[in-house]
């Protein structure tokens, strides 16, 4: 069997091998992603942020999250990270974000504003009074315990204007299922709503038509009334003699 002398396969291995080598670095190059630091990541993200590219920015925060979970830029991360999920309007993954943010850092300083951007995750959900309010309520309840527990912070200031819209919101809503009501000529359901915006909620404007529908309501019930009334008379008075 034929065999190439040694001195002529040399060139073709070394060839071989340069070529391996060049194949590697191409890849390296294309398919490896480059190591970065911390601080190069934290940097690459808050950019990122800045220029409203969310998504992206929330890839480098959570690098360092992966990569790097006790350098000091890791808290920063992690609350950036929930911004970032809040300003893709991912509110649910935003409000988990924050909430695992205050159970592993439980004494930061920056848990007034935690607090006030889980009700915000809930209240930028709110889109209409005629829709269901239960993102109001949570909403509410988010400010409300920011307000109790930090009442000095600049956040809960905002909150308690929060506060005010959220039962704003509640009271329009109970209006709103009120006015359906008393279209659907269900004239007691109606005043109940009417009933429960005057006793629960603070007066925005809603307690004047209330109580104005609340005394049509009445005069729709005694309407309904009188007929059955007058039947009922015909039908006894044969016996009353």
């Amino acid at each position: 069997m034929f065999r190439f002398p040694m001195i002529f396969r040399l060139p073709f291995f070394f060839i071989f091998m340069i070529v391996l080598l060049n194949s590697c670095a191409i890849f390296d190059r294309f398919f490896l992603e480059e190591e970065l630091p911390p601080a190069e990541l934290m940097k690459e993200g808050m950019e990122d942020f800045e220029k409203g590219y969310f998504e992206a920015a929330a890839i480098a925060f959570q690098k360092i999250k992966d990569r790097y979970p006790y350098s000091k830029y890791t808290l920063d991360a992690e609350l950036k990270m929930a911004d970032s999920l809040y300003m893709r309007e991912l509110y649910d993954d935003a409000y988990e974000a924050y909430s695992e943010f205050e159970k592993l850092h439980p004494k930061n300083p920056q848990i007034p504003y935690v607090i006030f951007q889980r009700g915000m995750s809930h209240y930028s959900k709110v889109i209409s009074v005629d829709r269901d309010q239960s993102d109001t309520i949570k909403a509410k309840e988010e400010f409300e315990l920011l307000v109790k527990r930090f009442p000095k912070s600049e956040y809960a200031k905002r909150a308690i204007l929060k506060i005010r819209q959220c039962y704003k919101y509640l009271a329009e809503y109970e209006l709103y299922v009120g006015h359906f009501y008393f279209r659907m000529k269900k004239y007691r359901a109606a005043i109940s709503r009417y009933r429960s915006l005057i006793e629960n909620y603070p007066d925005f404007g809603q307690y004047h038509e209330a109580i104005e529908y609340i005394s049509k309501s009445s005069k729709k019930l005694a309407e309904e009334k009188k007929p059955a009334e007058s039947l009922w008379r015909n039908i006894t008075s044969p016996f009353s003699d």
